[in-house]
């Protein structure tokens, strides 16, 4: 059973969600914490394992423009980290607008009443999941499937 992966790539963490096997819905799994921003081989690494473990055959990264559309430092390192995904997994990474998705995140988990100083812990790994469920979404709504 194949399954897609979602990231949010961050300088301090990963967010990382998972679709179910009909690509209906996305689960966060887990946050992939970085100690370092310039060294990915160990985010990289851990990426590689839950590929393995989940039957990840396509990932969807979320691409942080500017809120004009523009391209800022960020987006920039996303597409980088893109290319070394692509490289290391051999898999087809697919970015994903992710305009908002931390706004959505936070908004759901203060919806949830989850307290404010434990809202940084897991917005990484819900806006993980907004990227994918939009991107599952689209699939579903485009015929693509």
């Amino acid at each position: 059973m194949s399954r897609i992966m979602g990231l949010d790539f961050g300088s301090k963490t990963v967010g990382v969600a998972i679709s179910d096997p009909l690509f209906i819905t996305a689960q966060g799994i887990e946050i992939i914490r970085r100690k370092d921003e310039n060294h990915l081989r160990q985010t990289l690494s851990r990426i590689e394992a839950l590929i393995e473990e989940y039957e990840v055959t396509e990932i969807v990264l979320g691409l942080p423009k500017n809120m004009n559309n523009t391209m800022g430092v960020r987006a920039e390192l996303s597409l980088d980290f893109k290319e070394k995904l692509e490289r290391r997994t051999g898999l087809p990474v697919t970015m994903w607008d992710e305009r908002l998705t931390t706004v959505a995140a936070d908004k759901a988990m203060m919806e949830a009443e989850i307290r404010r100083e434990n809202r940084k812990e897991y917005v990484d790994m819900i806006a993980a999941v907004f990227i994918l469920q939009g991107y599952l979404d689209f699939r579903r709504n485009s015929g693509k499937e």
